[in-house]
């Protein structure tokens, strides 16, 4: 065969080539974007896709990044210790720290600090210095995942996360059993509700002293109480919405305080209830397992719908 014959031939077959491709990509679809992962290389939750846009949607703190802004800790390792100073920038798309955040549940960012075998957990609010944030905590050794909940002015709500090891020997604890109930401080708290994956669930949070229903709990950040709750394994960081608010003329300072959630898995969850009570914030920690038995909660009313300035992974 001469040579303009071969080439002829060639082409004709990459052309039928060609447009067996095509035709296969029409049937079978674009490819999904992969999960991203955190820095321990545990994937983020694949959900179903998001019909309007095809994209599955990742939960709050897994990545040090996500649309344009980045978390940055000043340095990635720390010395274990009481008071520890930790401090850490969030860049714009720009590139340049933010300085400029806007007040969600009466701070400009609210800080989550928990020991990747959730031994540890601290909820602080750092201050702001020429688009440096700074503060202290208390920490053990081993590795910390920190979580920044902000809104940058102009900016959606996100919550940004980035491991910080702390120096020191170091075992890792068991995993913690499911318990619905926490004594702290002679306090105790009971928590009532089921977690499916999938599904809206409603939580109740009942806060008693000495035998006795605690009934003028005091508002803290907002509300009377402030729960965070994280997926064991990535420590993925959810959703959460308190039911009403102080000074609403419905709800009620104690006993029971109220919140919505939706899990995007099955597995174990942690959760974490900030209450304050004669002045004082303590925390109350709880283990629950999400399956696929439990009946989905009722619907909350249509405020707990209708939250203003919340996207993936904000949790208040």
């Amino acid at each position: 065969m001469n040579t303009p014959a071969r080439l002829a031939g060639f082409a004709a077959a990459a052309a039928a080539v060609f447009g067996l491709a095509l035709v296969g990509g029409r049937v079978v679809g674009p490819v999904a974007d992969e999960p991203a992962e955190d820095g321990h290389g545990a994937h983020a939750d694949r959900t179903p896709l998001t019909p309007a846009t095809g994209r599955t949607e990742i939960p709050g703190g897994l990545m040090v990044a996500q649309d344009g802004y980045t978390l940055t800790l000043d340095a990635d390792r720390a010395a274990a210790g009481a008071d520890v100073p930790v401090s850490f920038t969030i860049t714009g798309p720009d590139g340049v720290p933010v300085t400029s955040y806007e007040v969600q549940h009466e701070k400009q960012l609210h800080l989550i600090a928990v020991r990747r075998d959730f031994t540890g957990f601290q909820h602080v609010h750092p201050t702001l210095d020429d688009g440096t944030w700074s503060t202290d905590l208390d920490l053990t050794p081993g590795t910390w995942r920190l979580f920044a909940d902000f809104k940058a002015a102009g900016g959606e709500a996100l919550t940004l996360g980035a491991d910080l090891a702390v120096d020191g020997a170091f075992e890792a604890a068991a995993p913690l059993e499911e318990t619905r109930t926490a004594l702290v401080d002679g306090y105790q708290v009971t928590l009532e509700g089921d977690l499916t994956a999938g599904a809206d669930a409603r939580l109740t949070l009942s806060v008693s002293k000495d035998g006795r229903p605690v009934t003028d709990l005091q508002p803290y950040l907002g509300a009377y109480g402030h729960l965070v709750a994280l997926r064991a394994g990535d420590l993925a960081y959810l959703h959460v919405h308190p039911d009403g608010e102080p000074g609403d003329g419905a709800t009620e300072p104690g006993p029971d305080v109220v919140f919505h959630t939706a899990v995007p898995s099955n597995g174990t969850y942690h959760l974490y209830l900030d209450f304050q009570h004669d002045g004082v914030v303590r925390t109350a920690a709880f283990t629950v397992t999400a399956g696929g038995n439990a009946a989905p909660a009722e619907e909350s009313e249509e405020k707990h719908g209708q939250q203003e300035g919340e996207s993936g992974g904000h949790a208040h």
